[in-house]
């Protein structure tokens, strides 16, 4: 039974509910500045805190002309607050990172109630998500790196959070190590996810030896890409309708209507304000995107913040280096009222959940790959026939027939093997093909 009760003048709401579940109240700050981007992570708060297996006690939305550099919040409304939520059981989470003082004096204005910020939530689910050795070790170290300006001299403060979100991961008897074995272990980290990293790298050279494509899915968390693998691929990973899913990549081979193949990747979501943390120790990771011939950026199109969203996006990979990257952008969820791509030029609108807009989707993958290899004719004689092993090596040989002028060859070929062929066979002997 959830008894809905509100004080000063419906400010604040507070959810009262008797579930066992951890209980989560939010306080957003919104800064005149950056309205039209911080009023939208309230709700994105919500979903987070219930992806983390919490419940929304409540919001507390405050629209300030400045930042406190203590507490963020001014100390009137912090005691607003602590009286509120006095006498419940509820962490306090403030949807923007915190610094280490920030943190504590929060606490201290409320009671000495438990307070985390966004960067804390979105780790933790990142702990319960991680599947693989190599995730649960990334998860760790960025958890680490970003807990340890926050734990050294702060013993006391870490030892009243108790369980729940904040604490999962490496846990509180290892985060209470000293500095210098805590920073022994973050290197014993980074160690064994370099090991991991290059195996998962010789995974990859022995696919791009065999002149795969690979197209690599990226976007917002929870846009639906998990449910495009499984349509594309016929495979059955983990699609949940929870942020961040999907952790460790994915990948499957989808064969095209043509009867050519490529290899697609699932990539972990991303979200606003992306913990820096998470995108260091992740960058393995994310190194499947960055190595793609192709990137989908998948939107949901029944989000009314797609737009923003999409923009995250960009920012991401440009960040990571990969804004030059060949990209095709998809609106996911067409099946839905009004989800369209007619006001965004370039886009298809498909449904990964119903298979609708799949076979557009594909022309434009085949497309953009021919653009990073084109179908290309050669004629190469017979005193020169190691060339034909060059192209098998590099390219990806369509046919070959013996005749009597030499090796007549059609094959697919990026601009560097072309040039290095009409260097050595002349350019009238090697031609693309339309």
């Amino acid at each position: 039974m959830i008894d809905i009760a509100n004080k000063k003048q419906k400010q604040y709401q507070i959810i009262r509910d008797e579930s066992p579940q951890e209980k989560i109240y939010i306080m957003q700050p919104i800064t005149e500045d950056n309205e039209a981007d911080e009023r939208p992570l309230t709700e994105e708060a919500k979903s987070l805190i219930e992806s983390a297996g919490a419940a929304v006690a409540g919001v507390a939305v405050q629209k300030l002309r400045n930042i406190s550099p203590a507490t963020v919040f001014g100390s009137g409304k912090l005691r607003e607050i602590a009286e509120l939520l006095d006498g419940l059981d509820v962490t306090v989470l403030f949807n923007r990172e915190l610094t280490p003082s920030q943190t504590q004096n929060i606490s201290a204005a409320l009671g000495g109630r438990k307070v985390i910020d966004r960067t804390t939530l979105i780790l933790d689910i990142f702990a319960q998500r991680a599947q693989s050795r190599e995730g649960r070790l990334q998860v760790e170290l960025a958890q680490m790196a970003y807990q340890l300006p926050r734990l050294l001299g702060h013993g006391v403060a870490m030892s009243r959070l108790g369980g729940g979100i904040g604490t999962r991961g490496p846990g509180e008897t290892r985060l209470e190590m000293d500095r210098r074995r805590i920073r022994r272990r973050m290197s014993d980290l980074r160690r064994e996810i370099d090991e991991l990293s290059g195996q998962r790298s010789l995974r990859r050279a022995r696919r791009e030896k065999n002149k795969v494509p690979v197209v690599a899915l990226v976007g917002y968390t929870n846009a639906g890409k998990s449910t495009l693998l499984n349509t594309l691929s016929g495979a059955d990973v983990l699609a949940e309708d929870k942020l961040f899913a999907t952790l460790d990549p994915v990948v499957r081979t989808v064969k095209t209507p043509a009867g050519g193949e490529f290899l697609l990747v699932d990539t972990v979501g991303f979200i606003s304000k992306l913990p820096h943390a998470l995108v260091d120790a992740f960058h393995s990771t994310l190194e499947e995107a960055l190595l793609a011939d192709v990137l989908l950026i998948v939107s949901d199109g029944a989000s009314g913040e797609m737009i923003r969203q999409h923009d995250v996006v960009l920012e991401v990979l440009s960040s990571l280096g990969a804004a030059d990257k060949p990209m095709i952008d998809v609106i996911n969820k067409a099946d839905l009222p009004g989800v369209t791509a007619n006001e965004w030029p370039g886009a298809i609108a498909i449904s990964a959940k119903k298979g609708e807009g799949l076979d557009a989707l594909l022309e434009a993958i085949r497309l953009k790959l021919r653009g990073a290899a084109r179908p290309m004719h050669a004629v190469i004689p017979y005193a020169q026939g190691g060339l034909l092993a060059k192209i098998h090596a590099d390219g990806q040989v369509l046919g070959e027939e013996y005749t009597a002028e030499g090796i007549d060859v059609t094959a697919l070929a990026d601009e560097q093997l072309f040039g290095r062929l009409a260097a050595q066979l002349g350019e009238q002997a090697v031609t693309w093909q339309d």
